[in-house]
């Protein structure tokens, strides 16, 4: 059985007005199935099966199969959600006809950039390759790679929120660069197949997604502070809280994914992200004790260092213009108040 939150939030995304009969009878390939973002999209192409009775199969591209089942252990008897059990890196193992590819595979938490670097890039480089060939074979008609806002690097201060086509310094002989350097040559790999051999291929760059389902122990501050909310725990802040950011909630992303993959040009990449959703990180810790006031907690800075394998960003600010998705018709629709309460919800309840 679904969580609440989780039910609310399916029957928000499939209400958007997309082009949903595409995937009438469709296979749909999802690499990193299990994790944070593609999760959702797994969800939501399974109730769409529910609800519109699209009859679309789900093949999700896992390292751990029985991670994945864990994860949707409320689909264990459905014959529409299949596990593909290897590493996206080595060549794929599929002999289905697949007609779409969501590219999602990659650790994106700084606290894994600094414990396996080489793992993070060949997620992105070796795995867009693998599953591009694999798109050439079929072929699909469509394919989305999951990018980041970090692509942009350190943006110069007066792009106040960030276009498609503003790029700034990113050092690649810095092991964090591993994940954005990672990304920004699948970006092009992907661009380069298109170009070539005509692959739909469409980028995603998600900007700062919370809500259900994010690991609570992944290191990033938002989750952090959720974790803290959820234990009855104070906030300690482990900096001085003045990084900005724009934080997305998780069913607002999921809709500006498939928007990407339904609506979307080829050979393209689209931010997606909440722009009037901007905080400081010490703004978000004192919003979120805010939000509970019944159970006492404070707001307490601390000199105390970020663990060592934590590898922080540069960036003092990072926020999209999502003007080219706008265009699409998507536009992020939940508060920070209201995300927030959601996601805490999910996991205390």
């Amino acid at each position: 059985m679904r969580h609440p939150i989780l039910e609310e939030d399916l029957k928000q995304i499939v209400a958007a007005a997309l082009p949903w009969k595409e995937f009438q009878s469709a296979t749909v390939l999802i690499s990193g199935a299990g994790g944070f973002l593609p999760a959702y999209m797994v969800e939501t192409l399974l109730y769409l099966n529910e609800v519109r009775n699209l009859n679309c199969t789900v093949l999700g591209l896992v390292r751990n199969q029985a991670k994945a089942w864990k994860r949707f252990s409320a689909y264990s008897q459905r014959t529409d959600l299949k596990f593909i059990e290897q590493d996206v890196s080595e060549t794929i193992r599929c002999s289905e006809k697949v007609d779409f590819i969501i590219h999602a595979a990659s650790p994106a938490s700084p606290k894994y950039f600094g414990v396996d670097p080489i793992g993070t890039i060949e997620a992105n480089i070796s795995g867009a390759r693998n599953l591009l060939k694999l798109a050439e074979k079929n072929p699909v008609r469509g394919f989305l790679f999951f990018s980041s806002g970090e692509v942009y690097g350190q943006v110069a201060a007066a792009n106040v929120f960030i276009r498609e086509t503003d790029y700034g310094y990113l050092d690649p002989t810095q092991v964090r660069s591993c994940y954005a350097e990672g990304k920004r040559a699948a970006e092009t790999l992907c661009v380069s197949y298109h170009h070539q051999k005509q692959i739909p291929c469409k980028i995603a760059r998600p900007f700062h997604t919370y809500g259900p389902g994010m690991a609570l122990d992944d290191g990033r501050v938002f989750a952090d502070f959720v974790a803290d909310i959820v234990a009855g725990r104070n906030i300690v802040m482990k900096s001085d809280g003045s990084a900005v950011r724009a934080f997305c909630y998780l069913a607002d992303a999921t809709i500006g994914f498939f928007t990407v993959l339904l609506k979307g040009t080829s050979g393209q990449a689209y931010n997606v992200g909440n722009d009037s959703a901007e905080s400081s990180v010490l703004n978000l810790a004192q919003t979120l004790v805010r939000l509970f006031p019944e159970k006492g907690l404070q707001v307490v800075k601390t000199s105390a260092p970020s663990p060592k394998e934590y590898l922080q960003s540069p960036l003092a600010r990072n926020c999209p213009n999502i003007a080219k998705l706008r265009g699409l018709g998507w536009k992020p629709e939940t508060s920070i108040e209201d995300g927030f309460r959601r996601a805490i919800k999910f996991y205390a309840s």
